[in-house]
């Protein structure tokens, strides 16, 4: 574990600081407040910056051989497909920044989004499931078909600027449905930088809604 400390005057802004310098989103952010300062007198005198303290995991390994693990996760998904009645069903397999993405076509293909993209989920648990356990190093596959996550990925993002449009125009707080991390995090994203808004994840669990608040 590291951590670092970070300073700013107020606590919003030393926590940005900390976000732009070590790259991490502000939700995902562990964080202590040691002193959350003060304007002192008239914002001019005995004035003190906040500061905070985050704690990051130690840097960890890059990720498995290209090759290999593009193989692994290839094949995997292939063996699983060829359980289901499908056919000129393929499987096309990339990797960009340490991140593997295994592309669905198919004619039918489309039936392997399922509802929310719930199926796609399901397979690409597996496969992260097996080819971690295979290559006993950390690895990140992403399932898609039919270009779907992206497509999700856009709906998010809209969906996060209307309910913070609204949030803004009604002064209350909305609440997204329950989402899962990943969704979590792209509208966590997409208002994070609304200067009048405020996200937080509200729940128990893996699946929690997004709590979306103006900034009083």
């Amino acid at each position: 574990m590291q951590t670092f400390e970070f300073e700013g005057k107020t606590t919003e802004e030393a926590i940005e600081n900390a976000r732009l310098k070590l790259n991490i989103p502000k939700e995902e952010m562990d964080f202590e407040i040691i002193e959350p300062g003060s304007a002192g007198i008239f914002g001019l005198v005995g004035g003190r910056n906040a500061m905070i303290k985050v704690t990051t995991r130690e840097e960890e390994p890059d990720f498995f051989e290209e090759g290999n693990g593009l193989a692994i996760a290839k094949e995997v998904l292939e063996n699983i497909l060829s359980l289901i009645p499908m056919e000129g069903t393929t499987v096309n397999a990339k990797q960009e920044d340490g991140v593997i993405t295994l592309n669905i076509k198919g004619d039918e293909s489309g039936i392997l989004i399922g509802r929310k993209g719930r199926t796609l989920d399901a397979l690409q648990f597996i496969v992260n499931k097996v080819v971690n356990k295979s290559l006993e190093r950390r690895a990140q596959v992403v399932v898609d078909s039919e270009n779907y996550r992206q497509r999700r990925n856009d709906s998010l993002i809209q969906m996060a600027l209307r309910m913070g449009d609204r949030a803004k125009k009604i002064r209350k707080p909305v609440a997204t449905n329950i989402l899962n991390p990943h969704d979590r995090r792209i509208v966590h994203l997409a208002l994070r930088d609304d200067e009048k808004l405020d996200t937080r994840s509200r729940g128990e669990g893996i699946f929690k809604k997004v709590l979306i608040v103006p900034k009083r």
